[in-house]
């Protein structure tokens, strides 16, 4: 008969790793939804900018290769897709903790009226995807000077 040594620290750690990757994931889509998320491992931090002349969103997404990203725009909601590969265990290696999350990602954004879609761009740098949304050239503020009489 073998003994099995118990670990009750592991345990609980490998436990409360599996309760916080349930609770880390989007919540479902729902018909109609405006800005839906679709299923996934995970979801990149992101910062949503307005300026007079562009909306420009700014994603973190180290580690992810630009063949992994997609980003398209349909029926008014930008999406961003993708996915981040986990390090695969090499012999002679044992990971300790693994807190970074894996796997597909999915993030969707409503477009705004204003928005001129067809000029949409992006640029990948340093772990940074970077969409640059216009402004259509009706919605950009103009300035006109009134004479005083």
């Amino acid at each position: 008969m073998d003994l099995v040594r118990r670990d009750p620290f592991r345990e609980l750690e490998e436990m409360s790793e599996r309760v916080n990757r349930a609770f880390r994931r989007p919540p479902p889509r729902t018909a109609g939804a405006e800005e839906a998320s679709v299923a996934a491992d995970w979801v990149p931090a992101a910062d949503v900018v307005e300026s007079d002349k562009e909306y420009l969103i700014k994603a973190e997404l180290p580690e992810v290769k630009k063949q992994d990203l997609k980003v398209e725009i349909r029926d008014g909601v930008l999406r961003l897709q993708g996915k981040r590969e986990q390090e695969k265990e090499e012999k002679g290696e044992s990971f300790h903790r693994i807190e970074r999350s894996y796997g597909t990602f999915a993030r969707s954004f409503s477009v705004p009226q204003d928005a001129d879609e067809k000029k949409v761009s992006a640029g990948f740098k340093d772990g940074v995807l970077s969409i640059h949304v216009p402004k259509s050239e009706t919605a950009k503020p103009k300035s006109l000077q009134v004479a005083i009489t």
